[in-house]
């Protein structure tokens, strides 16, 4: 594992353009994509660890027990951890374990033979830099 970017610590933002303030519904680690998680009325719904597959709202950026507050980065430049081998420039979704992993080419059959899975509703951002599995480097979020 190799962090790609030492000047920053994992879940520190570079560059922020919009941060939202999320109740965490479970414990949340610094640097992990979050998901909302539980709507409550009258109130933002709650955020978690995103899964593999998760619709994302952001990157995480403090640890929180459950019931505080945390600030989610949902558009800006932010260190994560790699789940699998990422190419600089791809598109990253969510991962088991609050992680990013790139985002494969669909190969798109118009006869309509073909069974293929298009990731719109998980994708984070883009690698700003090309990682190994479980390195630490630079995304662009856009969950907005």
């Amino acid at each position: 594992m190799a962090d790609l970017y030492p000047a920053v610590e994992l879940g520190e933002a570079v560059k922020i353009d919009a941060l939202l303030s999320f109740k965490a519904e479970t414990a949340i680690t610094k640097g992990q994509v979050v998901k909302l998680d539980t709507h409550t009325d009258g109130e933002l719904g709650s955020v978690s660890p995103a899964g593999d597959g998760d619709k994302p709202i952001g990157v995480a950026l403090k640890d929180a027990a459950a019931g505080d507050y945390v600030p989610v980065l949902v558009r800006g430049i932010v260190k994560v951890t790699a789940a699998g081998a990422i190419p600089l420039g791809s598109k990253v979704r969510t991962a088991a374990g609050g992680k990013v992993q790139a985002v494969d080419d669909q190969a798109v059959d118009e006869g309509g033979t073909a069974t293929y899975t298009i990731y719109y509703t998980s994708l984070v951002g883009r690698a700003l830099q090309t990682f190994a599995d479980g390195d630490t480097g630079l995304i662009y979020v856009d969950c907005s």
